[in-house]
This record gives C-alpha cells, structure tokens and sequence, in this order.
C-alpha cells in the first residue's frame, strides 16, 4: 500500500480533503510506524494495516489530539495499541522473537549461522524484557538505525531523554547479556555521531548489543 492510499484510506475520502496538518504528521511518520510494527508483527501487510488503523483513529479526533500537551506521544501510544490489538486478533502476541526479526545482514553474511543466530536469540530476548519505552528506543535507534533526534520525534520525548534512556538500556542489556559496563555508556553523549572502533569484536553473545546497531545503519 502506498503513502497516498494510505492517507486516502485514513480519511476515507480525496487526500486534499483531510486537514493539512495531519497530510504532513502522516506523511512524517507513518514509515517509521510501519517499520516498528513489522517487527512485532512480523508481517509487512499486517503492520500497513495496523498503522493505518491507528493513522483513522487519530484523524476522528485530530482536533483533540493537536489540543494535547505532546500529540507525538499520545499518536505512539495509539500505535502501539493497534499492533497489540491486531496480533491478539490473529492469535498471537507482539513479539520480536520471529523469524522476520533475524533476517539480518549479519545473519545472511555470517560465516557460523547457527552462532550468530544464537547470538541473536540472546540479544532480542533481552530486548523483550526492557521495560516498554526502553524497548521502543533500542528497536528504533540501534535495530532500524534512526537517530536520536528521528527517535526523539517519533516518542515525543527529548534527544537527552532517548540518549538517557538509551544508556540505562543497554546497561542492563549488557547484565543480562554478561557484558562488562563501557565507561561510554556511563555519561551522556554530546553528539549523535555513530562510534567506530577499530579493535576487533569478540564473537560471543556479549557483544551482539553492538552489532544492531551496525546492522540498522546497513539495512536503512
């Protein structure tokens, strides 16, 4: 489904008939949305028709949403809803524990598969049990590669509020995972410039909480 049959669809009417100011909300966030949700949902089809869902409850009550104090995070919330109700309504629950979910670029290029697939199983179990905002930044930020600013826009939250969030994350990514604390988890980060390192990375689990992130800047 396109963009312009999608907003069609949110509106149910001619794309010039709906307020321009949620044209331009739509248009900004709906595929990062749509990339979220096929995670969870693991099916690409399923999560447009989530997303679009979510995009027509929000058009009912546009009014109501711009007199909120953030209508970025109040639209999150809404999304969220919807791909909960969609897997509970094909039996299932959100999950990035799928198949989808480890088609990757490490996966397709590794040398021990089944190692790296192990690697993996850790790494997006652990995921799973971040507590729900911790989890929706480390997908958006590390497994889909966006910015702190983009995931700033897309929660509704401030770029120190992801940066922080982000590192008590991955703190406890790396308890669960055996990792040893990075002294460049501990501050905050004053830029969003990604990291390069040029010491090898070992090949266990302890270290797949960094390869996400290079996986997400490969696949964007």
């Amino acid at each position: 489904m396109t963009e312009e049959s999608s907003t069609a669809r949110a509106g149910s009417a001619d794309v010039q008939q709906l307020p321009l100011d949620f044209s331009v909300f739509h248009q900004m966030h709906r595929p990062v949305y749509v990339r979220w949700a096929a995670r969870y949902l693991s099916c690409r089809a399923d999560a447009e028709e989530a997303v679009d869902d979510a995009f027509l409850a929000l058009l009912r009550i546009w009014p109501k949403v711009l007199s909120f104090e953030n209508p970025a995070a109040y639209a999150w919330s809404v999304l969220k809803n919807r791909v909960i109700d969609h897997a509970r309504a094909r039996g299932r629950r959100p999950s990035l524990m799928d198949a989808a979910t480890f088609d990757t670029v490490a996966l397709r290029t590794a040398t021990d598969p089944i190692g790296e697939l192990e690697e993996h199983l850790h790494l997006f179990r652990a995921i799973g049990e971040l507590p729900p905002r911790q989890q929706d930044v480390v997908v958006l930020l590390h497994c889909e590669g966006y910015s702190t600013a983009e995931v700033a826009s897309h929660l509704g939250i401030t770029d120190a509020g992801v940066r922080s969030i982000d590192r008590y994350a991955k703190r406890r990514l790396r308890e669960v995972l055996g990792t040893p604390e990075r002294a460049t988890d501990a501050p905050e980060r004053a830029t969003d410039t990604p990291r390069e390192s040029s010491a090898p990375r070992s090949e266990g689990a302890a270290e797949a909480a960094e390869r996400v992130e290079e996986e997400g800047k490969k696949s964007r």
